[in-house]
């Protein structure tokens, strides 16, 4: 009976020190929704081209989420839409986590619409803020209010959850503060109820990356965003993106990545194959991919270790690329 348990103690410690040699070999990525589809398409591509002998897991917590995850040293890499934050960096920086950002791609953040809404077709920043502003809670409930000449339409608000990089970007370029928003709204981390909600709702609008509002144009309708009252209407396109013209909207896309992570070797050839496909999966799931010149700045940042962020940790929802890729802003 004795050698039967201890068979079976020794068919367990095989297993777990599999189950340790298989996670040993997983390279751990979470955080943004809007980032989630480039790197997945990596992270699938990367396991075909290794057999399966190195495995990714990428998850959507939101950025904020991701970051929390982050700086606990639960991961290797985070996906973010949004730079990371002061109290993100002193999180971090309590727990010795030392991290490399690296821009990825930029992306349209788009608003949408419900088919049926004719009206709404072009909004103005002050139209966005009158619908979202933390003093419209409760208040505005209708189209009418938003603009005299809409219809008498009730007013359906959907976007990310509190966790989400993109809630913090658009409340930041529209409201001038992250996180400033009326709370009333339906809000989730999976922009796929986003979707669904405005879908739905004649009178709905949400926001959300521009690929996801591309794998469903057709059954929501993309909004131009005029930069002031009277002013012309600009659509999200990888166009309006690279020529400025879409803004406040246009956004880059990051991964952040654990510096002690880089000690594992699949981690290392995880990077070696995203730095080198990153333009191709950026297109493939409709964002705008950068200049190969960009890539090779990601890569000397890996390579080099060069630590930190070139943001302030507010809410930088202004700043041109040829910024985001100068290593002389980078500080920890």
């Amino acid at each position: 009976m004795k050698y039967a348990r201890l068979g079976i103690a020794i068919a367990a410690a095989f297993a777990s020190l599999s189950s340790a040699s298989a996670l040993a070999n997983t390279v751990k990525i979470d955080g943004s929704s809007t980032v989630f589809p480039i790197t997945e398409v990596l992270a699938e591509d990367f396991s075909r081209a290794n057999k399966g002998k190195m495995k990714v897991t990428v998850g959507i917590s939101g950025t904020g989420g991701g970051f929390k995850k982050f700086c606990r040293g639960e991961l290797d890499i985070a996906d973010a839409s949004r730079p990371i934050r002061k109290t993100e960096m002193e999180d971090c920086k309590k727990v010795g986590i030392q991290f490399i950002e690296v821009p990825v791609a930029q992306d349209a953040l788009t608003v949408v619409i419900n088919p049926k809404n004719t009206w709404a077709t072009t909004l103005s920043v002050d139209d966005l803020k009158k619908m979202w502003s933390p003093d419209a809670q409760g208040k505005v409930k209708s189209w009418k209010q938003v603009n005299a000449a809409f219809p008498d339409t009730p007013l359906a608000l959907y976007g990310p959850g509190a966790d989400s990089g993109t809630f913090d970007y658009f409340t930041e370029a529209i409201n001038g503060k992250a996180k400033a928003s009326r709370g009333d709204f339906t809000a989730s981390e999976d922009d796929n109820v986003l979707v669904q909600g405005v879908q739905r709702d004649v009178g709905g609008l949400g926001y959300f990356g521009y690929a996801y509002y591309y794998e469903n144009k057709d059954k929501l309708t993309a909004v131009a965003i005029a930069p002031k009252a009277g002013a012309k209407g600009v659509l999200p396109a990888e166009e309006t993106v690279l020529n400025g013209t879409y803004t406040p909207l246009a956004r880059p896309l990051f991964i952040y990545v654990n510096v002690k992570s880089l000690e594992r070797p699949e981690v290392n050839a995880f990077l070696d194959y995203a730095m080198k496909n990153f333009a191709a999966a950026a297109k493939e799931t409709k964002y705008v991919a950068l200049k190969p010149a960009a890539y090779e700045v990601g890569k000397g940042r890996i390579a080099g270790k060069k630590l930190g962020t070139v943001f302030g940790g507010g809410g930088d929802t202004n700043v041109t690329m040829d910024f985001v890729l100068d290593d002389k802003n980078l500080k920890n």
